[in-house]
């Protein structure tokens, strides 16, 4: 039995909605965050040394890394689900995607949210981080050009990865001006996949309206 450990407001919400739109059963426990300090609760760090969500439970082996946890998913229940053809031309961008999605893309978004939480911000690191950041998303607009999907024609994994990229730019004020990118978010946000997402994971105000 697959149980995902999930911390409202986080990235465990694409693992939920990943689940969702593999149509897989799976036991959900929800984590509350701290009202003050929006840290996770002790039982994570019971629960793995590393004390993060996502974490995901198949059947007493533990999972974390929401990246590892959907290449784990799609590999051992997707059936070919929700990811191109591993022979394909796609596959290269879409595992970039998947990686991207959780490393350099999200780099910028850290050094912002750690230079606020230091009292630097408008500092030259946050600065530099700002233009990571917009170098990252002007990736994901190119990427995107005027196809529906990172992969073109076909929904993978990869648009639920990198659609936390631009919600967290939004969340530190440094979204721009991305049309591409605003267009494909409202086309996610409209899945039936992310809705029965919110059902299960919870208000998730990363997704604000667009």
């Amino acid at each position: 039995m697959l149980t995902i450990h999930h911390l409202n407001d986080s990235r465990s919400q694409k693992i939920v909605w990943l689940l969702e739109e593999l149509e897989l059963s799976y036991e959900i426990v929800h984590h509350q965050r701290d009202a003050q300090t929006l840290m996770g609760p002790p039982e994570l760090k019971a629960l793995h040394p590393l004390g993060k969500s996502p974490v995901l439970d198949d059947d007493g082996q533990l999972l974390s890394e929401s990246g590892a946890i959907t290449q784990y998913l799609l590999t051992r229940y997707g059936g070919g689900r929700l990811a191109p053809d591993p022979a394909g031309t796609d596959q290269m961008r879409f595992l970039e995607c998947l990686y991207f999605a959780v490393s350099a893309g999200m780099n910028p978004i850290m050094i912002k949210v750690y230079a606020r939480a230091f009292g630097l911000s408008d500092s030259l690191m946050d600065h530099a981080a700002t233009e990571e950041l917009e170098r990252a998303l002007g990736y994901i607009e190119t990427l995107l050009g005027d196809q529906d999907w990172l992969m073109g024609a076909q929904f993978t994994a990869a648009d639920i990865q990198m659609s936390f990229i631009p919600e967290l730019a939004r969340a530190v004020g440094a979204a721009g001006d991305h049309p591409a990118i605003e267009a494909w978010q409202n086309r996610l946000y409209a899945r039936r996949g992310f809705h029965r997402a919110i059902a299960r994971g919870g208000p998730y105000s990363f997704a604000q309206a667009i």
